[in-house]
């Protein structure tokens, strides 16, 4: 590029616009015809050009708030079946232990205040009031989620789950704005299919003991605490556009740690009023395979997995959008289908494995549709 009027010629390395490389295409092709190598083109322009308009920082945080929710996630509900295989029988307790860990998110905030790199964010009653919906709804969420769980296999409940992708793309488009394309909706009707064909074959895999009312009374909790948090992604979004705003990543932790003692209280009222307290003795008194030890075990695992999948799925939302989260909440799901597999030993029918497939087909079907979005 030449500057003018100082004698002296300046260069710059340019990436090619998708435009400029549809155009070179269109012309060696006959007709015009799109090819394999314009697309391709497009996307390598359109993710370095995404790329760069990023610093390291932001990446590098993206990267590890998405790790968290494909590696907690998946674990909190692996830690969720163990609790009943071995014993336990409270939905409140495991309930309980999801929100336990509310101080991990405020111990990680701590030090940034200490160190003067960040300031508390002013209380207000609008702002409260967020964080008591959101907690609210992440109470009955985690209470639904733990009865789909006592009476679905693990993997079962993970495939019906991910119907949270469908909810979060139609709740981030009502609630949110964000954008929805025929690759999204195409996605919806794919994973609702699966949802479907796991809910023809549910006579398979009932697990020892469950009735055929109590797993579709598991079955359409699952359905509906995934509705829950396809909402609760959409809410926190809007939390953060209208009400904390973007300023810096410590307000991801700020919300993340009032939403949660919110949630605690919520659910610590209604483990009382269970009284859930002295039944955790006695479930762990004969828990299996370790009593208490493993019991306590357990329940830490269960409460430090379930607040890093949390904090890395308001990471995502914060530096992109519930579309980013909603992605790999639902990505999630196969990989918690293989581990329960391979250590729950649970049963893999045909239609399950139909099911997956074309699930995994939607995942792809609503990636790609988004991949060539290009924010003004």
């Amino acid at each position: 590029m030449d500057k003018e009027g100082d004698g002296h010629h300046h260069h710059a390395i340019r990436v090619p616009s998708p435009d400029n490389i549809a155009m070179v295409e269109e012309t060696s092709q006959p007709n015009g015809a799109p090819s394999l190598r314009r697309k391709a083109g497009e996307m390598i322009a359109t993710s370095l050009e995404t790329y760069r308009s990023k610093p390291f920082s932001f990446w590098l945080l993206l990267f590890l708030s998405s790790g968290a929710m494909l590696t907690a996630f998946p674990a909190s509900s692996l830690l969720s079946r163990l609790y009943y295989n071995e014993g336990g029988q409270s939905k409140w307790i495991l309930s309980w232990a999801a929100v336990a860990g509310w101080p991990l998110p405020a111990l990680l905030l701590l030090p940034l205040y200490l160190l003067g790199r960040a300031s508390p964010t002013p209380l207000s009653l609008s702002l409260c009031s967020w964080y008591v919906l959101l907690g609210l709804l992440s109470a009955a969420d985690n209470l639904m989620y733990a009865w789909a769980y006592a009476y679905l296999p693990a993997s079962t409940a993970s495939l019906v789950a991910a119907s949270s992708l469908a909810f979060s793309a139609l709740f981030g488009r009502a609630i949110a704005k964000n954008r929805l394309n025929m690759s999204s909706l195409n996605a919806v009707v794919v994973i609702t299919a699966g949802v479907v064909i796991v809910a023809l074959d549910s006579g398979s895999d009932r697990p020892p003991g469950v009735t055929p009312r109590q797993y579709a009374l598991g079955f359409v909790l699952d359905v509906l605490g995934s509705a829950l948090h396809g909402l609760i992604f959409a809410l926190s979004e809007l939390v953060f556009a209208r009400a904390l705003g973007r300023r810096s990543f410590h307000v991801v932790l700020e919300q993340q740690a009032a939403v949660s003692l919110c949630a605690f209280a919520f659910t610590s009222a209604g483990l009382a009023v269970a009284e859930g307290f002295p039944a955790m003795r006695r479930e762990s008194a004969r828990f299996a395979h370790g009593g208490q030890p493993a019991y306590a075990n357990l329940m830490v695992w269960t409460a430090l997995t379930f607040q890093l999948g949390v904090l890395g799925g308001t990471g995502v939302l914060f530096l992109a959008s519930t579309v980013l989260a909603g992605v790999l909440n639902a990505v999630r799901v196969p990989l918690t289908s293989i581990a329960a597999v391979i250590w729950f030993h649970d049963p893999m029918s045909g239609f399950k494995i139909l099911a997956l497939v074309i699930t995994v087909w939607g995942f792809a079907s609503y990636i790609l549709g988004h991949s060539s979005f290009r924010k003004t």
